[in-house]
């Protein structure tokens, strides 16, 4: 393999791109660089036999389930994954009115239909509004320390249980009652520990938590399935741009690698791929999930990466968010019934007892959704984030389906309550190519971080341009953890390479 030298570009046959990584944003660079007539030498490079990355639909239960992502948050004009889905025609009429567009949620997780205590018996709604009330309002009171300096606590978990505690001096209820309203605020933590893709809301820092931009909108969801947006990019493509089961080993970069059927040319980039094929590129577009970065940190660039960026993806916080999916015959829940809350009378945000894992990990779990019935079937879909989330990936499908009935049976104190028929969970840890679901600032990093993640290689700006490029929802520094971030990083860096092979165009705000 040689290296050194800079790149000599082959004058009007425009430059080889690889995108690494056939997720939304690999998706989106590529359909964007496709339009443009100097990008005709493009490969989207794809680990598994599918598209879409975290965004997988599965057709299950007689109907259509996300295993991947779930909602469009915020689904207005603003968000580029509401408009390319509206264009495609793939949203329902309630999802396309203005009225849902102009709905500010402030990103809030609506209130529970019902709510089940630990002990069997139904929690009263009015409370669970009362601490879902105190919980959100200090939920955006965390977002005012974006200018602080210095902050005190460092988390957002910790400021958040320092707010509580004063309010608790002001509760004059009974004993009981003070401790179900701690219960009920320890399931709106974990409800948020989803939200944010992490363990605690310790681990995620006060000061940028601000950053993230909240979109206007109901959070909807594609009644033919979320897949059915990249499937409709993916058919956008040239037929041959799509190389599946290919994952990348190494990527060479700041080198002079040559191929025979390009005798003269030289190129800076080298993709190598665990299966020994190489590609030689002139820009290489890395769309890899942050855990998938983490875990290959020490072999996945040759030379290795600059230390600061090296830095960004230590610090960057990359947790899972699980979903398990139950089918029932029949559902127990009233016929209007949308999501059903689960508090565990014991727990508390103000406590640090951490149980063992074999014995309580259910207890993250924050309750159900309950999905539009299917024709011959009804199911609920339950989510539970962290470490308990990932315990979960190691136990057997029986192990899962029998601790689910356990809890369902308890909290609706009905110990008949039939088990459900079958079972489908996702499995984001452990799948190899992502190592996890999404994004957060962790504390100890920052905004900073995450555009470090976004810079170009190589970063002085000297040899060879824009050899090495990064998207992915990790690189946005406001809209992070979403489908709509990742779309847009993607469009960001097809737009820097137009600019680079054609500074004289003008190129507009991301067009669809």
């Amino acid at each position: 393999m040689q290296s050194g030298g800079r790149q000599a570009e082959a004058p009007g046959r425009g430059p080889r791109v690889l995108v690494v990584g056939g997720g939304i944003a690999g998706l989106g660079a590529a359909q964007r660089l496709c339009r443009h007539p100097a990008f005709s030498h493009l490969r989207v490079l794809e680990a598994t036999a599918r598209a879409g990355g975290r965004i997988r639909s599965e057709h299950s239960f007689g109907g259509v389930v996300e295993v991947g992502a779930h909602w469009i948050h915020g689904p207005s004009q603003g968000n580029p994954v509401f408009q390319l889905a509206a264009k495609y025609g793939l949203l329902g009429e309630k999802a396309l009115s203005e009225e849902n567009q102009l709905i500010e949620t402030g990103g809030h997780v609506g209130l529970p239909s019902v709510s089940y205590a630990s002990s069997g018996v139904s929690v009263s709604l009015e409370l669970v509004a009362e601490m879902a009330s105190l919980f959100y309002s200090l939920i955006d009171q965390t977002r005012e320390f974006l200018q602080a300096a210095e902050t005190t606590p460092p988390s957002v978990g910790e400021y958040l249980k320092e707010k509580i505690r004063q309010h608790m001096a002001g509760w004059t209820e009974d004993e009981e009652t003070k401790k179900l309203k701690l219960a009920i605020l320890k399931n709106l933590f974990n409800v948020e520990c989803c939200v944010s893709g992490t363990h605690s809301m310790d681990l995620v820092a006060l000061a940028p938590f601000g950053e993230y931009t909240v979109l206007p909108g109901l959070d909807c969801t594609f009644p033919e399935g979320y897949q059915g947006l990249t499937d409709c990019i993916m058919a956008s493509l040239p037929k041959d741009v799509m190389v599946f089961d290919k994952p990348v080993m190494t990527i060479h970069w700041n080198g002079s690698f040559r191929e025979a059927s390009a005798p003269g040319e030289t190129f800076p980039v080298l993709v190598e791929c665990e299966d020994g094929d190489c590609f030689p590129a002139h820009h290489v577009v890395v769309t890899v999930p942050l855990g998938f970065f983490k875990k290959h940190l020490d072999t996945f660039f040759e030379p290795p990466l600059p230390t600061e960026k090296v830095e960004a993806i230590r610090k960057i916080g990359f947790g899972t968010n699980n979903k398990i999916f139950l089918e029932f015959e029949e559902p127990f829940w009233d016929p209007d019934c949308q999501h059903i809350q689960v508090v565990w009378e014991d727990t508390s945000p103000l406590e640090d007892t951490a149980p063992e894992l074999q014995d309580a990990w259910f207890k993250k779990l924050i309750g159900f959704w309950v999905l539009p019935p299917f024709q011959a079937s009804h199911v609920l879909c339950g989510f539970i984030a962290g470490l308990e989330s990932e315990f979960m990936e190691t136990l057997s499908d029986e192990d899962v389906l029998r601790s689910l009935t356990q809890v369902l049976r308890r909290v609706t104190g009905n110990p008949q309550l039939p088990a459900p028929r079958s079972m489908l969970r996702s499995c984001w840890h452990s799948a190899p190519y992502t190592r996890g679901s999404y994004s957060y600032v962790a504390v100890g990093s920052s905004g900073d971080d995450m555009d470090r993640l976004a810079q170009p290689l190589p970063s002085d700006g000297k040899g060879a341009q824009l050899q090495v490029l990064f998207a992915g929802e990790a690189t946005h520094r406001t809209f992070y953890s979403t489908t709509h971030g990742a779309l847009l990083s993607g469009w960001r860096e097809a737009d820097r390479l137009m600019t680079l092979w054609d500074p004289q165009a003008q190129w507009p705000e991301p067009r669809l």
